[in-house]
């Protein structure tokens, strides 16, 4: 019966879990994350915007920005992979010519 009366999320001396230990961490995170905004936003975004942003809507735009250049990204490496990727350098550094099709008989 002892256990009942016992909270289950004491909140000690903690203001919701943030100490001064993960304060420092936390404030890096959110400036971190107002400047990704800022600068991958590319002049759409100011900093003070960003900062009186309500959090729903920083969030909501930081993972937009981070979906559209995570797809990029894949795009990009898809297409390299698509590429038959020929070089007129062989391993050794000469310059090998083309090799072109054969001729066809035209006249």
């Amino acid at each position: 019966m002892e256990g009942e009366n016992q909270l289950t999320f004491p909140l000690d001396l903690t203001f919701f879990g943030l100490t001064s230990k993960t304060s420092s961490e936390f404030r890096k995170s959110v400036f971190d994350q107002l400047h990704q905004i800022v600068f991958y936003g590319k002049g759409g975004y100011d900093w003070n915007t960003v900062y009186n942003m309500p959090l729903w809507l920083r969030k909501y735009t930081f993972k937009l920005i981070k979906d559209h250049y995570e797809a990029e990204k894949k795009s990009i490496e898809n297409s390299k992979k698509g590429k038959n990727q020929q070089t007129l350098i062989d391993s050794s550094g000469k310059i090998s010519p083309p090799k072109f099709q054969k001729k066809s008989s035209y006249k």
